[in-house]
């Protein structure tokens, strides 16, 4: 019997639509494993899809932040909230694009302990205050980010990739979403 990838008993849709099953089967020739957050989510095709539409278009979509930038805004929010799912699955991201496994785990641990240049010091520290306080973001916070040469599209999207990730962390927390066992040792 396969576990469930959260405490709640919401067993996936079966038989998986046809669509849907040709996705994870892509998730399992790419990845090696359906990713346990698109399990959990399929319960409800309708879910699955929003929520997988939304990653896309934040994590995926052209945009002037690289794969990286976004995966390390994923796991600084993370750490912020203490998502045990995503600082594991987006920690193994970190790790696999920048080719160093200890930036992985500074910014799972710390972020301001990682060697970054301006530019990614001042995406996390915007990324930091919106998770923490975005009622506090003012002009300031923004043209500090314009000063290292985002463009107001490329703060859209730090504030995008953020916003999903306090949303994914706080579903995830709320449902003990369980990380799958193989992004443990992914990068290392």
């Amino acid at each position: 019997m396969t576990k469930q990838p959260t405490a709640l008993d919401l067993p996936m849709v079966h038989p998986l639509p046809e669509a849907t099953q040709k996705y994870f089967d892509v998730c399992t020739d790419k990845l090696g494993m359906v990713p346990n957050v698109l399990q959990a989510y399929a319960f409800d095709i309708d879910k699955l899809n929003a929520f997988t539409a939304l990653y896309n278009d934040v994590m995926l979509a052209d945009s002037g932040l690289s794969k990286l930038e976004r995966e390390m805004i994923a796991v600084t929010v993370s750490s912020i909230n203490k998502c045990y799912y995503c600082l594991t699955s987006h920690g193994a991201a970190v790790r696999q694009l920048s080719g160093d496994p200890q930036l992985g785990e500074m910014l799972v641990m710390n972020w301001r302990a990682a060697p970054l240049d301006a530019r990614q010091k001042a995406m996390l520290e915007f990324a930091e205050l919106m998770t923490a306080a975005s009622a506090k973001i003012t002009e300031a916070d923004r043209d500090a980010l314009r000063g290292v040469g985002f463009s107001d599209r490329d703060i859209w999207d730090i504030a995008a990739v953020t916003g999903f990730y306090n949303m994914s962390n706080r579903v995830a927390s709320a449902t003990d979403m369980r990380p799958n066992d193989e992004y443990h040792a992914q990068a290392r």
